[in-house]
């Protein structure tokens, strides 16, 4: 089809209208260097920044003007009401077109007729047009005044030796080259200017050029250290070995440079990393049949890996009678030097393990840091061989059972119960769905009473069991089918409980648990709470996430009095026998009860901040000294190096203060909590005049 040529012809306006508008900001500006470089370089670089300046314009009339393509002009006529958002048809085809289409086309090439002339262009940007031809006018009046290139020749050539004397030293260019440790594999490299970031321990190698040449130059570091350089021709060298960051400038002549301190970061060499694959616990039980432990470490650094050892300890006995027997084996890692496996596998007969011991196991990896290389140490990981329970041949050996690890399974039967319950949910009436989810409540609740005496709670009568019993096969104890006992119980009933039946019963258990379990238990109530209130109210997809997160809470109290720590033996301190029945008192010191203030590490530290508040300068030598104790501690130790040399080279420098401040606020001691005072109620408050007159008779 055939666009219609109003449209076409507004485009063309407005693509006018932008030429003319990059013209007048650009052109008066270019116009205006070319003759300032006229008269103070020369008409060659005139030339030279005219056509790069062309070309330049060129590339952004260019772009302003793709811009303005059929897109935009749809936009543009949208924004007409009367087009009813349908100017998009006046630039499609017609052959594959719904005669709905058609139709609305017709209706807006009518439309289109009947406008008037429309003016897409965009206005002329005034504001940028008139501060453009002052900034012209500004640069053609310093050109008026600009003297010629030979005047200026002229000048420089009637300079004084006088003159040249008094001109400042001025660093005109550096150069360091960095070398790194050798055993990094880090080839050497350049750096331009005087910061820079390096592996520690390179070797780092100055290469400074000054305008006029000093007499003297050398290096002062912010700890003190100083480095002389060297002359040699019309430059100035020096190396040194940096082990750690610091900050340094350039002292010329005895008099150091304004400029503010630079940097140098030393980046540490890490330690290596280790992630052991197997045995993927710290604790392993020797299984059934089981003759050899196998392990597997995987580790890496950064510059590579050196030697890895695995420390083995076999641990015999018990109570003070544990005996010891170490070795180490050295391991053979298959991968590249930065990143290795090392599998090894322990045959436990030729160790002479045997029932009740504990092998220890350890892995040490190094890596090929000089002259004292890393080396990190894994946790301990233990492979235990149980000893069978014995049972004493009491004659009542089948009731004797474990009671605590038995009772703490009966929560995962209600999480069955409340899953197999969802899974049947279409199949159940309502009034069943709600009977069955109360009555796994009532379970849920009766578990919850029960757990409850461990942490010396007041015992409820238990609600009736289930139709199942209340209790599951699981529970791990007889409770006689569900039956609860009779209040009329005799006394020898009784005591045949008490000797024979649940001792978590008893009220008194809950002395047996320690902090940490009996917090882990109340985590465990509180998730049976939230179960069984939603159990009761016939939500049990919204009760299933409490029971799980119950159940893992009584699993961590299944685990709360095992013992994962490897077995030590006694170590004791040698006893003086020739002392032995002497009354010989020398050497032993009464304690001294006499009360001492604490010292605190950071004394300094809050001492420098307080002072940094006062009128006078703030002493820096106690920090300093702090700092070089506790730099690890700094987030940008570098910088508040930097900041307290401008904070000493500037005394009166407020802003200088509060950037050392800012550095320091990191490490500041969150300060104790205060109790508020109590906001004590007036005399004749409301209250206590109620108080008075219920006195009154």
């Amino acid at each position: 089809m055939t666009v219609p040529v109003r449209p076409l012809r507004w485009l063309t306006q407005a693509r006018w209208r932008e030429v003319g508008v990059v013209l007048a900001i650009g052109l008066p500006p270019l116009a205006a260097a070319c003759y300032l470089l006229g008269k103070s370089v020369g008409a060659i670089a005139a030339w030279v920044f005219l056509g790069a300046a062309l070309a330049l314009f060129g590339l952004i009339l260019r772009h302003r003007l793709q811009r303005l393509d059929n897109a935009w002009l749809i936009r543009r006529l949208d924004a007409l009401p009367v087009l009813e958002n349908s100017a998009d048809l006046l630039f499609g085809h017609q052959t594959s077109e719904s005669p709905l289409v058609g139709l609305q086309r017709q209706r807006i090439q009518q439309r289109l007729a009947a406008l008037p002339e429309q003016d897409l262009r965009r206005p002329f940007p005034m504001a940028w047009i008139s501060g453009m031809l002052l900034l012209s006018l500004a640069m053609i009046s310093a050109a008026l005044f600009w003297p010629k290139p030979q005047e200026a020749g002229r000048f420089k050539t009637q300079a004084t030796v006088e003159s040249v004397a008094r001109t400042p030293v001025k660093l005109i260019e550096a150069h360091l080259r960095i070398i790194p440790p050798a055993y990094t594999g880090l080839p050497a490299r350049n750096e331009t200017g005087l910061p820079a970031k390096f592996p520690e321990g390179s070797r780092i190698v100055w290469q400074l050029r000054f305008a006029p040449q000093p007499g003297q130059v050398r290096l002062q570091f912010f700890s003190g250290r100083n480095v002389d350089l060297h002359r040699e021709g019309d430059a100035w060298t020096a190396d040194a070995v940096m082990t750690a960051s610091d900050v340094y400038r350039a002292v010329i002549d005895g008099q150091a440079q304004n400029k503010p301190w630079q940097r140098l970061d030393a980046i540490p060499d890490q330690a290596p990393q280790w992630r052991v694959s197997l045995p993927d616990r710290s604790l392993s039980l020797l299984a059934p049949g089981q003759r050899t432990w196998p392990l597997q470490l995987e580790a890496e650094d950064d510059y590579g890996l050196s030697d890895a050892v695995m420390e083995i300890q076999l641990a015999q006995g018990s109570g003070e009678n544990i005996q010891f027997k170490s070795s180490s084996r050295a391991l053979i890692g298959q991968g590249t030097s930065k990143r290795q496996r090392y599998a090894a596998t322990l045959d436990l007969a030729a160790l002479g393990m045997q029932a009740g011991d504990d092998l220890i196991v350890q892995f040490r990896v190094g890596d090929r840091r000089r002259p004292q290389a890393n080396s990190t140490v894994s946790a301990a990981y233990i492979l235990r061989w149980p000893v069978e329970d014995a049972y004493e041949a009491s004659g009542v050996e089948g009731m004797l059972k474990k009671v605590m690890p038995a009772y703490f399974r009966s929560q995962r039967q209600i999480i069955i119960d409340t899953e197999k319950l969802l899974a049947e949910k279409k199949k159940l009436s309502r009034e069943q769905f709600e009977i069955r989810s109360d009555t796994i409540g009532v379970d849920q609740r009766v578990l919850r009473l029960r757990y409850g005496q461990f942490l010396g709670e007041e015992s409820e009568t238990p609600e009736p069991p289930s139709e199942d019993g209340g209790h599951h096969a699981d529970d791990g104890h007889d409770h006689g089918g569900g039956k609860a006992p009779e209040k009329s119980a005799t006394v020898s009933d009784q005591s045949i409980l008490e000797q024979f039946g649940h001792t978590h019963d008893i009220p008194e258990a809950a002395t047996l648990l320690d902090a940490g379990t009996k917090s882990l238990l109340r985590s465990a109530l509180n998730e049976m709470w939230q179960a069984e209130l939603h159990l009761r109210q016939a939500e049990p997809a919204k009760a299933l996430p409490f029971e799980y997160r119950a159940l893992a809470f009584i699993k961590k109290v299944q685990q709360a009095e095992r013992i994962y720590l490897a077995r030590v033996g006694p170590e004791l301190p040698p006893i003086d026998e020739s002392r032995r029945l002497s009354g010989d008192r020398s050497g032993f010191k009464a304690p001294d009860d006499e009360l001492r203030a604490a010292v605190r590490e950071d004394a300094p530290l809050l001492a420098f901040w307080q002072s940094l508040d006062a009128a006078d300068p703030p002493k820096t030598a106690d920090l300093k000294t702090w700092m070089a104790d506790h730099g690890d501690r700094l987030p940008d130790a570098l910088g508040l190096k930097v900041a307290l040399a401008e904070m000493e080279s500037r005394p009166d420098c407020r802003s200088c203060r509060e950037a050392v401040k800012a550095l320091l606020w990191p490490v500041l001691a969150k300060p104790p909590a205060v109790p508020k005072a109590r906001r004590l109620q007036p005399v004749e408050s409301p209250y206590q005049r109620a108080l008075q007159k219920e006195r009154q008779p």
